[in-house]
């Protein structure tokens, strides 16, 4: 096993790490979407903070050796069912491999964030 940590994505906010790496897979930690520079989430609208998510994704994976396209399974939550379009739109032109997906509404999720996703991906 192996931690993957990426300066370019933000630090872990407990203590667990961005990603494991184990064999040829990678599983991240959900993220939300905090910009790196800022430390916290400066988007409040669903399309940006999920744009920020996949940007901190990639650069978690980025770190691992590995990239979205690779990604086989995303679980995603959001904290708004009614989101589900919009957020849709957005990960569509990220997760273009289309892979296999969960996706909740939750009650809340950390930091006032409306999305949150975690991903498995091959290297």
């Amino acid at each position: 096993m192996e931690v993957i940590h990426s300066p370019n994505a933000p630090a872990a906010l407990g203590p667990y790490s961005q990603a494991m790496r184990v064999g040829n897979l990678v599983y991240t930690s959900g993220q939300i979407g905090i910009d790196p520079a800022a430390g916290k989430i400066t988007a409040r609208a669903i399309d940006a903070q999920t744009e920020q998510v996949c940007k901190n994704l990639g650069a978690v994976l980025a770190a691992a050796g590995t990239d979205l396209t690779r990604v086989v399974k995303t679980t995603c939550f959001l904290a708004d069912i009614a989101d589900f379009a919009a957020f849709n739109e957005v990960y569509a032109r990220y997760f273009t491999g289309k892979p296999a997906r969960s996706c909740f509404a939750v009650k809340a999720l950390p930091a006032g964030a409306l999305c949150e996703i975690e991903v498995i991906a091959e290297v």
